[in-house]
């Protein structure tokens, strides 16, 4: 009564029919990129840029986290009194 019943499936078709009659495709290649003294010194600056610029927000996140520490602790011990 429960048992699931199965459709009857002919044989599949084949998997792959189609036979490839071109010949190997040329790899392509990319294009050359030439570099120079320009390139890299607008990436250098870029990097010391955007490393500033990340040193600036880490010692800003660190002195407001020593102020609030600060504040908190003058706020704790005036409230005691």
């Amino acid at each position: 009564m429960f048992l699931p019943k199965y459709p009857d499936n002919p044989t599949p078709p084949p998997a792959h029919t189609h036979a490839p009659t071109d010949p190997a495709p040329i790899p392509r290649t990319l294009p050359s990129v030439s570099i120079d003294k320009n390139t890299v010194a607008v990436v250098l600056v870029g990097g010391v840029v955007l490393t500033a610029l990340l040193a600036a927000v880490a010692v800003t996140a660190i002195s407001v986290a020593i102020a609030a520490v600060v504040l908190r602790s003058m706020l704790r011990d005036h409230n005691r009194r």
